[in-house]
């Protein structure tokens, strides 16, 4: 039986031989040509600063149109009718959505987030309860610079069941942040005595005057205290330099809070 087998495989390639030399010449061919139009798209989107995510895009839909070329070329060259390719393939697509649900999830999602671009690389955001500035948008995952000054890779899905919000404008990562006092000190004193000062000495100390000066405004006020948003106003794409200045002027602000408070 085995024998009888062996013999109509070598039956099947001798009077096919040349059907799969020209398929694997087709393969090789596609695989020539997209790689070398991936080269130029790499080339003149660097040339033409194109942002990455669009670069990703075009790749991606590249690398579609190639297997489909490719399948197709195979297909016409064994004169295989297109039922069975449909068939092939509602057999294909049945196998990934019980088995690898959550995968193709991600990628519809990930299509989602290059598409509808709620943001770009480089922007600072807060996803959800994440938050962190996006170093790369990939099919599967969106990569984020966070405050802990590592990278977190976020599935698409979580990014698309969740409320983004995009600090990026204008050049700056806008960044606000709470500081709170108590009614020991008035409003006035925390003006002129803490948060101004404080702000004045770290825009000398850390700003250089290379940065907008932070603003600041009351926010909220109860028996208990009040709340001030400082916002920062950071270069975009320099997470790193926001992870550390937030710090210093937090504490700038309190080392002037506690010096009037000392003196009453």
């Amino acid at each position: 039986m085995l024998h009888c087998m062996y013999e109509d495989v070598v039956e099947y390639l001798q009077l096919n031989y040349m059907k799969f030399a020209w398929s694997v010449a087709a393969v090789l061919l596609v695989y020539v040509v997209y790689r070398v139009i991936v080269g130029v798209l790499e080339s003149k989107g660097q040339e033409l600063e194109l942002e990455p995510h669009i670069r990703n895009i075009i790749r991606l839909l590249l690398r579609v149109v190639a297997i489909v070329v490719t399948t197709t070329t195979v297909f016409n060259i064994f004169e295989m009718p297109t039922d069975i390719f449909l068939g092939s393939s509602a057999l294909v697509g049945a196998a990934l959505g019980f088995g690898s649900s959550q995968t193709i999830n991600n990628i519809v999602a990930g299509f989602y987030v290059l598409l509808t671009q709620p943001f770009k690389v480089k922007d600072y955001v807060k996803i959800g309860d994440l938050e962190g500035q996006v170093e790369e948008i990939s099919i599967n995952y969106t990569n984020l610079y966070t405050p802990t000054f590592n990278l977190l890779r976020v599935p698409n899905t979580q990014v698309m069941n969740s409320k983004i919000l995009n600090l990026t404008h204008e050049g700056y990562i806008k960044y606000t942040f709470k500081v709170g006092f108590g009614h020991d000190v008035t409003e006035k004193q925390v003006m002129d005595k803490v948060v101004k000062p404080a702000i004045e000495e770290f825009q000398e100390n850390c700003g250089n005057g290379g940065f907008r000066c932070p603003e600041v405004y009351m926010n909220a006020a109860d028996r208990v205290g009040k709340t001030y948003m400082i916002r920062l106003f950071i270069p975009k794409g320099e997470a790193r330099t926001l992870y550390t200045m937030q710090p210093d002027l937090t504490r700038l602000i309190m080392r002037k809070y506690d010096d009037v408070r000392a003196v009453q």
